[in-house]
Formats: structure tokens, sequence, C-alpha cells
């Protein structure tokens, strides 16, 4: 595929509701920060807030700044939205972080909790990376959480339960394979590509990460506010189709220096 412009990237994520018009409503947005808000860990993604994102207005202004969600506080149900010049800034914010990881030829681990829709992205940047040199790392064999599997598939990290890929935010998954790592004595990655907790568990342990974020998911957008997480990707997770999103992995890869991915 053809890297496309950032002006014909934007205008394909607001076409295929990647970003702009997204799906999620707006009144689960606002059901998420609030719990987020109210110390629900389901929605922290492994990270530790403490008592500092404790009000909802705070967490909204936040997303408002970071994702391009309405900061209207009277805006309660209905349409919400995703800035596609937001999707694109950060992507050139995760190329950079890809272009340093190339250059030092760093281990990079990959994971998903998103296999539906994000499962491709990282793949293609996993084959990017290796082709320039880095490591991609080799998560043990034998991990369980949550009473499912961690294993990879074509070099990402997935959850399975009952021989089936699973969507899920847990940082339980990604928990397992760095204790798994500790465990055999191998060296922890250099850099983490993920998203939900995958991503949240990786950087609140301290590692480089960067990720993947919906609208309704808060967590890693907090973190790259705090510095926590180094880059925090705005996108829909989960469009119609998971080839929807090759126009903007092209586009990663190209800002990275990395070659495109191959059809």
């Amino acid at each position: 595929m053809s890297i496309p412009s950032r002006t014909a990237l934007i205008d394909h994520l607001v076409r295929t509701r990647i970003a702009g018009d997204v799906a999620t409503p707006r009144e689960n947005n606002l059901d998420h920060y609030r719990k987020l808000a109210n110390g629900d860990r389901h929605y922290w993604f492994g990270l530790e807030f403490g008592d500092r994102w404790t009000d909802e207005q705070d967490v909204l202004a936040v997303m408002a700044e970071r994702c391009g969600v309405s900061d209207d506080l009277s805006h309660r149900a209905g349409q919400d939205t995703i800035d596609p010049e937001l999707t694109v800034a950060a992507l050139d914010r995760m190329a950079a972080v890809l272009r340093k990881a190339a250059a030092g030829r760093q281990r990079v681990l990959f994971a998903t909790g998103h296999p539906g829709g994000l499962l491709d992205v990282h793949r293609a940047t996993a084959t990017a990376l290796r082709e320039a040199g880095c490591e991609i790392v080799v998560i043990p064999d034998g991990l369980t959480a949550d009473e499912g599997y961690v294993f990879q598939f074509a070099d990402v990290a997935v959850f399975e339960r009952g021989a089936t890929l699973w969507h899920t935010h847990s940082p339980a998954p990604m928990a397992a394979i760095l204790d798994g790592l500790a465990r055999e004595g191998r060296p922890l990655p250099d850099l983490v590509v993920a998203d939900h907790g995958w991503a949240g568990c990786a950087a609140q342990r301290g590692l480089d990460a960067v990720g993947y974020a919906d609208s309704n998911d808060p967590a890693l957008f907090l973190a790259e506010a705090e510095g926590t997480l180094q880059v925090a990707v705005p996108l829909d997770d989960h469009v119609l189709s998971p080839r929807f999103y090759d126009p903007l992995t092209a586009y990663l890869l190209g800002a990275a220096g990395l070659a495109a991915p191959r059809a």
C-alpha cells in the first residue's frame, strides 16, 4: 500500500469513522470517565492514579484536549467525536518512538487486547521493525491470566480463552508476560507497543510504552498527560473492517522511516 498524505489520511479516518464522528456514544464515554474517577480499576488499565483523577470533569478536560471529544459539560448523550488531527499528530509522535527503536535495534514487545481491530496494525509494525534490525520479543510459553492463556500470534501477544482470541482491557496478561520474562532471566523489552491494559501495565512498570486508545478508554490518555505512557493514539479501535486501518499503518511506518506494509 502506498503511504497516504496527511490530508488523505485525515479524509480516510473521517470516512471510515476511525476518527471524526465515531460510533462510541457520548453517554458511554462519560460513563467510563465517571467510573475511572470513582476508582473502578477496570478502567485504570493497570495504571495507578491514586487520588489524582477523582473529578469526572478533570478526566473530560484531558479527553477533550488529547482525544478530541466534546468539552461541553451539558452534552450528555448522542454523538461524540475523535479529532482526526489529534490522531495523526499522535501517529507522528509514535513514529518518532519507532524510529528511535529502529535506530537502536531495540527489543520490542507487541500486544493487543483488541485483536478484532488492531492485530494487523501491530503485526505490520512488528514486521517493519524486525526488517530494520529490531528484536521482536518472543514471550514465554505456558503463560496464563484471567482464566485463559497468553500466547503470541503473528508476533503479537494476545489473550485466548476457549480457542478464541478475546477482547480484554485487563493488565493481567501483560503482567504475566513481564513476570515470565523475569523468571526466565531474560531482559525486559526496551519498548512496548500495545493498547488497553497491556500498554497500561507496561507503562506502570516503568517500561517505555506507546498505545492506541478509544474515546471511552481514558486511562492511557491520562497516563500520557502524566508522562507515564509515551504516546496514546486516539482512534475507534474496532470499526467495520480491520482493513480500514491499513492506510493508518502505512502512514505510521512511512513517518517512522520504515517500509510500508506489503499487500
